[in-house]
């Protein structure tokens, strides 16, 4: 009798719990992102900028700073709009994000990046590019909340 009260206790806190775990929403959100980032450089390239998360309906202002090394060379400016995923203060969005890959410009162009920090949140972001530049460097950028 003793076993069955157990098990009926047993299968009652698991059917408890499993409910609370299907009833709590997913914590990660996503936010969109705008930011102008102006690089320059020759070999080794440095590129610094500002932008604003929306989140939760609320603006948080950011900067971000960059250095690639490789072959970089001319000044570019780019508009990137996007989206950060996962989430779950605007302050995770702050950290560091290593970037590797191939771009340039010529007047006009187009640029996208997609980076990931040790909070775990991604930046997909994408946009106009306007200068003249050509790199195919590997380095990364900081992002600091302000």
């Amino acid at each position: 009798m003793r076993m069955h009260r157990r098990r009926s206790v047993v299968v009652a806190l698991f059917g408890l719990l499993t409910s609370a775990v299907a009833a709590t929403p997913v914590l990660a959100e996503t936010g969109a992102v705008s930011v102008v980032f102006t690089k320059g450089g020759f070999i080794v390239g440095v590129g610094g900028g500002q932008g604003v998360l929306v989140f939760r309906g609320k603006r948080y202002p950011f900067t971000v700073s960059g250095m690639s090394v490789g072959f970089t060379i001319g000044a570019s400016t780019t508009k990137f709009v996007g989206r950060a995923l996962n989430l779950r203060s605007p302050g995770d969005l702050a950290g560091s994000y290593a970037a590797g890959g191939a771009g340039g410009a010529l007047a006009a162009g187009a640029g996208g990046v997609q980076l990931q920090n040790a909070n775990g949140v991604i930046l997909q972001l994408s946009g106009p590019r306007v200068g003249l530049e050509a790199s195919a460097a590997v380095g990364g950028v900081t992002i600091a909340m302000r």
